[in-house]
């Protein structure tokens, strides 16, 4: 029986893990290596509530994501119920302008009886009224909600920070896990080592090459993002918009949000002024006021890419006792309430939420 857990990193999936396992009556050590919780990829993502282009992912992305996506508006009310603060969870629909495979994207929405439909590109120009010329086709999905990515961030870890059962230490270097008897009882760390009954690792980009020593042939290498911020009217940008691969994201108090880059440059985190200027003429050839506007922050992630954004989740072959979480990609915010509960499911042994074989590590050495 699993009565304590130590859980590896402390993003938007450590936090969640902590919390869902908690929720069960675990007692959660929940260990950070930073000073402060979710400053890493967590913080740094534009908080779309949906993948940036569903209808490329692999099926078994879709299944965590639909999921998720009918369940979120329930899970930011119990956030906000339990903390009082608020994450912004802000439903505004995603237009997708001039696409190359617009037909398959329409044919995935059937598939999978989801609400995103063509429409006509003057429909477009009068719902956002700031868009730029020279785009001739559109699709559009009006569920489609972004998150403030620090405000639920806070809203986790002020939650958990008051649970009797959770146990967070920042400040916490994982090194490695300790065995014992054929079973991983524990993890060594730059404090000191601590104990439970199992392990979850949800360390993102940084799951670093130990996997590699313990001979599992797993996967996620950090894949840098950058995305610059606007300040405009509040009413300035109704909805998403995503064009040439980059999109705005408004925020209900005027800030725009635009990305973002996709750079296999290793563990390099520094944004660059190259970069600065590209988003910038990116965001004008959408929005051409913005022309006017000051980029008033840049900055930049490392998001935690596994084969195809497919996360691993679930027991560790051959290492009992230890479990993975990790390797969300983009979709960290969005696929995270199934995920944890996916791994929930899977270490209390009981009916899962979700067919788990397309994650299981077990699957995909």
């Amino acid at each position: 029986m699993t009565t304590r857990t130590l859980v590896v990193g402390a993003g938007i999936i450590g936090l969640l893990t902590a919390y869902t396992l908690a929720k069960e009556g675990i007692e959660v050590i929940l260990l950070e290596r930073n000073s402060a919780v979710g400053r890493e990829s967590s913080w740094a993502g534009g908080g779309i509530i949906s993948p940036l282009f569903p209808w490329r992912q692999h099926s078994s992305i879709t299944s965590l994501v639909n999921v998720s996506q009918d369940n979120y508006l329930a899970f930011i009310t119990e956030l906000k119920s339990l903390s009082n603060i608020d994450p912004e969870y802000y439903i505004t629909g995603l237009y997708w302008l001039n696409l190359e495979d617009e037909q398959q994207a329409l044919d995935w929405a059937q598939q999978y009886q989801r609400p995103l439909n063509k429409v006509d590109i003057v429909e477009v120009e009068r719902a956002v009224s700031v868009l730029g010329s020279g785009f001739t086709s559109a699709i559009y999905m009006d569920n489609v909600a972004n998150i403030r990515n620090p405000r639920l961030i806070r809203a986790l870890h002020s939650i958990l920070v008051n649970m009797p059962n959770v146990h967070i230490q920042e400040n916490c270097m994982f090194t490695d896990i300790i065995q014992q008897g054929g079973r991983v009882i524990g993890v060594h760390t730059s404090r000191q080592d601590y104990y439970a009954d199992n392990v979850v690792i949800c360390t993102g980009a940084w799951l670093g090459n130990w996997l590699h020593s313990l001979g599992l042939n797993i996967s996620v290498k950090p894949a840098k993002g950058q995305m610059i911020l606007f300040k405009c009217a509040e009413n300035f940008l109704p909805t998403i918009v995503l064009a040439n691969g980059r999109y705005a994201i408004p925020r209900r108090d005027g800030h725009i949000l635009v990305g973002s880059t996709m750079e296999y440059v290793g563990y390099d985190n520094e944004p660059t002024l190259e970069v600065q200027e590209s988003l910038r003429q990116s965001a004008i050839e959408m929005l051409p006021e913005l022309a006017k506007a000051q980029v008033i922050q840049h900055w930049s992630g490392l998001r935690p890419a596994a084969p195809e954004g497919v996360p691993y989740i679930g027991e560790v072959p051959d290492y009992p006792g230890l479990w993975l979480n990790c390797g969300h990609f983009r979709n960290g915010f969005v696929l995270a309430p199934a995920s944890c509960q996916l791994l929930t499911d899977l270490m209390l042994d009981r009916q899962q939420i979700v067919d788990a074989n397309p994650y299981l590590p077990v699957n995909r050495l």
